[in-house]
């Protein structure tokens, strides 16, 4: 069954379409606090048919993420307790929890150690971006630092992603319709064995 194919020719049309650009801005600022889906996702398509302007979207993606970023950062600072049932209902609440925990540990240890979770957190994709932002926002990092490490860790990110398609861009484009089936499948074998570790340390 070829499900990742089909999934991978729908995202090309739609980061191809009039307003994908709208698109992409909307899904970088949600993800940044609420939504599960990667910018990943459209950018990649929209870089790989416009490779002349992946630079332009890796920057579009980044700034919008750091606004998405603030607002998660001023739920989590002004509004955390009131949204706690929320957040419980939406099985939220528990990882938010043990990022604020471990960013207390850090703060209390060494600022720069601090700093430096957070631009790991925004570096990597498999901590999703909302639950740093209202982390730091309930542990009360700073802002100015705060946005500093979120636009190194998630710019690093884009900005390699726009370097690889510049430079391999039609190759990556003729090896992600070649074996798109075998990744996407990898994927989520990888995830299945993610979540079966972590119900097995629970």
């Amino acid at each position: 069954m070829r499900l990742f194919g089909k999934l991978y020719a729908r995202t090309l049309v739609w980061a191809r379409h009039p307003h994908a650009i709208r698109y992409l801005c909307g899904l970088s600022f949600i993800e940044a606090f609420i939504f599960p889906i990667m910018p990943e996702v459209m950018l990649a398509p929209m870089m790989l048919g416009k490779r002349h302007r992946a630079f332009f979207y890796a920057n579009v993606s980044l700034a919008f993420s750091l606004l998405g970023s603030l607002v998660g950062y001023a739920l989590g600072h002004f509004a955390f307790e009131a949204l706690k049932p929320l957040l419980g209902a939406l099985h939220l609440l528990t990882p938010i929890e043990q990022g604020v925990s471990s960013l207390r540990a850090q703060m209390a240890e060494h600022r720069w150690g601090l700093y430096g979770v957070l631009v790991l957190a925004a570096l990597q994709p498999v901590v999703p971006m909302k639950f740093v932002t209202w982390a730091a926002g309930i542990v009360g990092v700073p802002v100015l630092p705060f946005l500093g490490c979120v636009a190194l860790g998630r710019g690093k990110r884009v900005w390699l992603l726009a370097l690889l398609i510049r430079l391999f861009g039609e190759r990556a484009g003729q090896l992600l319709h070649k074996y798109i089936e075998w990744i996407g499948w990898a994927v989520l074998a990888l995830l299945g064995l993610l979540l079966a570790w972590w119900f097995w340390r629970r």
